[in-house]
């Protein structure tokens, strides 16, 4: 017989409790629990059958080392993000703010791979099938192998499934699918949770990409429980501005490649198109010889990308002055202050500090330290940087400049795009060889670098 239970969720975080909690444990946010009733019904499905079957240990020796077969699709930058292309029997959850363009990501993607003769089955539980349609003409992702089917419930999905038999899926959304064995809303935690495992076992069992898009939470997180995105083999964020045109995808989980690998793309009329040189689009609009500005060389994945930093500081009005930062980290921006007031004599105290990433990127890299420092000193001196430098390096309490990884990457793109010296920790030139037309400066502290950089 049925068992039934009643727990609270978090619906924020998917924070279990057994009684009703005014402030979440987990996330810390109020008012975010909500009382559900689990019924526990045994089926004779795919679910039982796959419990149910039992494997044999094998020793590792025995296994036969075999590359994943992939699917190369024509979207290079989303190919880059996967690890080279979509491993069949994978489960893969794209995440973002409403309206940044997972739809369009997704519905441009179904329609490369009907163009390498694959079935493609794309459900939309928040769109009619019209609706769907008049977004493919728009984007010209109309093909006789792309099914559409507008369903919610998981066992009329797992029905269409078995009767076309695609080789790709899409679920859009994963918070409107719902399970009839659970009793409770769609979109809630115990919802989200068997709807996730059951399209789980599906693409394992018989071996279908498939790809979830999750709701984000206002703090960016994927909405349901954390659970989710351990269960997935793969979670991509698709981040951008509403004010800009260009996307980001992040891999921040990837069980078949490199993670933080990301992919730039454009908003256009007709869809998002793919950015094969993001560095030279990020930098299209820098300004020469201004105070503040500096170009850093950071590493996103396994590509070298050039970014603008832009600094501002002036005088404050308030006791406390203000630290902003665009893209960066807003704890790190307060330690390089720290540093600059410390070991380089700079009185920052009455200072407001702004910090901006141009293009809409944001940098968690160490490397990005000294590019930093430089922005503020050369803002707050009012003295510009040398126009065709990059600045990279992690910055020590200390005042020292430590050494980065993947060097010659880093100056091989600087020189491609023109730039004529490279400043850099001193410790990081060992082990490469430097290309003959660019000039390389290695210094060791925070001062070195200002010298150096600072007109």
């Amino acid at each position: 017989m049925a068992k039934t239970k009643t727990k609270f969720f978090c619906q924020s975080c998917g924070y279990e409790s057994p009684k009703w909690l005014g402030k979440c444990p987990g996330c810390e946010a109020w008012n975010t629990f909500v009382e559900e009733v689990e019924t526990v019904v045994k089926s004779k499905g795919l679910h039982t059958n796959f419990l149910n079957k039992k494997e044999k240990a094998v020793s590792i020796i025995n296994i036969e080392s075999s590359q994943e077969e992939r699917i190369v699709t024509d979207n290079r930058e989303l190919n880059r993000v996967l690890g080279g292309g979509i491993v069949p029997g994978s489960l893969i959850l794209v995440g973002g703010d409403p309206g940044i363009g997972k739809s369009t990501l997704l519905l441009q993607t179904s329609h490369l791979l009907t163009q390498l003769d694959l079935k493609v089955l794309y459900i939309s539980g928040e769109e009619s099938v019209r609706q769907t349609k008049l977004r493919a003409d728009r984007l010209q992702a109309v093909s006789p192998l792309l099914f559409v089917l507008c369903e919610t419930n998981v066992e009329h999905i797992e029905a269409a499934i078995d009767e076309i038999e695609p080789d790709f899926i899409v679920i859009d959304s994963i918070q409107t699918v719902y399970h009839g064995a659970v009793a409770s809303a769609p979109g809630s935690v115990s919802q989200v949770r068997e709807c996730t495992g059951h399209f789980m076992r599906i693409a394992k069992m018989k071996g279908i990409a498939t790809v979830l898009v999750g709701h984000v939470t206002k703090e960016g997180a994927i909405a349901g429980p954390r659970l989710l995105e351990h269960m997935v083999d793969c979670v991509l964020y698709f981040e951008g501005e509403r004010h800009h045109s260009y996307r980001v995808l992040r891999a921040v989980k990837n069980r078949f490649g490199s993670t933080n690998e990301i992919g730039i793309f454009e908003m256009q009329e007709s869809g998002l198109v793919e950015v094969n040189n993001p560095s030279e689009l990020f930098l299209s609009e820098r300004p020469l010889g201004v105070a503040g500005s500096t170009v850093v060389a950071s590493m996103e994945g396994t590509r070298p990308v050039l970014v603008e930093l832009q600094a501002l500081v002036s005088s404050t009005n308030f006791p406390s002055p203000r630290r902003m930062a665009t893209g960066f980290d807003h704890n790190r921006l307060s330690l390089i202050i720290a540093v600059l007031e410390k070991r380089m004599g700079m009185f920052l105290q009455t200072q407001d500090a702004y910090l901006n990433v141009a293009g809409g990127v944001k940098l968690d890299e160490p490397a990005v330290d000294l590019a930093v420092a430089v922005s503020i000193a050369s803002s707050f001196r009012d003295q510009p940087t040398q126009p065709f430098d990059v600045v990279f390096g992690e910055v020590g309490l200390t005042g020292e400049v430590r050494g980065v990884s993947r060097v010659d990457q880093r100056v091989r793109e600087a020189e491609k795009l023109g730039f004529r010296r490279v400043i850099l920790p001193q410790k990081s030139l060992k082990g490469w060889t430097p290309p003959a037309g660019i000039q390389i400066i290695g210094v060791n502290t925070v001062a070195e670098a200002l010298s150096a950089a600072l007109v």
